[in-house]
């Protein structure tokens, strides 16, 4: 292993069967983490544990439905089972990213955005960071994206969503942060993973605005995670949204 910084560390990440979800929980495992593997997919799950196990890692899968509340809720009592009593690392990494025209999006769609990408990290965050503060310590790691701040045609519904996130972020940090607990959020621009390589012409186009000019790989977008993650490396860092976009926040 790369690091041993997080060894003896419950690490839960959600949405972790694919992209940045499970590039993060590989580069948690590699600092010593045991990484709790959360989706809806256990084929896909149990291949990304199985990556970690072969190289001398420790992984678990837990299965997650996030849409409601008591999935979320059940999500975080399978996650303190599998985790001996204990999550000390959380990254709010699942979501969905619906773009289009604001007339399009039904209602129903607008309840399943705001449901997975709000309520989700906040039943989480509710249920794990009491118990992290009990114990003098966690991080909370949430994963927001650049469409918060910005104004992009097509994605009001999905950068409103995650501008909620973003404040939530800095809240959680001013309430759980005197008792120890770290929250912080990574603002990611387009990023290169199995979904959003379907469509190509849209990615390049949008990475072209940054200076960097391409498409974040899924594991540059995890080494900022677990630098958020690990109090190795951030240990002063309290309620900051992490621009990894490229620099596109920046022009």
């Amino acid at each position: 292993m790369a690091s041993a910084s997080m060894q003896g560390k419950v690490a839960l990440v959600t949405g972790a069967t694919s992209g940045i979800g499970s590039a993060t929980a590989e580069a948690l495992a590699e600092r010593g983490a045991h990484v709790l593997v959360a989706g809806r997919d256990s084929a896909r799950g149990k291949d990304v544990v199985s990556a970690i196990q072969k190289r001398g890692g420790k992984a678990d899968f837990v299965g997650a439905d996030l849409r409601d509340t008591q999935g979320v809720r059940q999500l975080a009592q399978d996650a303190l089972g599998l985790g001996g009593g204990r999550v000390d690392v959380l990254v709010n990494n699942a979501g969905i990213y619906p773009f289009g025209p604001t007339e399009d999006m039904e209602e129903s769609l607008f309840d399943a955005v705001h449901a997975l990408n709000v309520k989700a990290p906040f039943y989480l965050v509710a249920e794990l960071a009491p118990g992290m503060a009990d114990r003098g310590g966690g991080a909370i790691v949430n994963v927001s994206t650049v469409a918060a701040v910005l104004g992009y045609s097509g994605m009001a519904l999905y950068g409103s969503s995650k501008a909620a996130l973003n404040l939530l972020t800095k809240a959680w940090a001013a309430e759980y942060g005197p008792r120890g607990v770290r929250v912080n959020a990574v603002q990611v621009g387009p990023t290169r993973t199995e979904t959003t390589a379907q469509s190509e012409e849209d990615l390049r186009r949008l990475a072209a605005q940054a200076p960097a000019g391409r498409p974040a790989s899924a594991a540059e977008i995890a080494a900022a995670i677990v630098y958020l993650a690990d109090d190795a490396t951030s240990s002063f860092v309290q309620g900051a949204i992490l621009p990894v976009d490229g620099g596109r926040s920046a022009v």
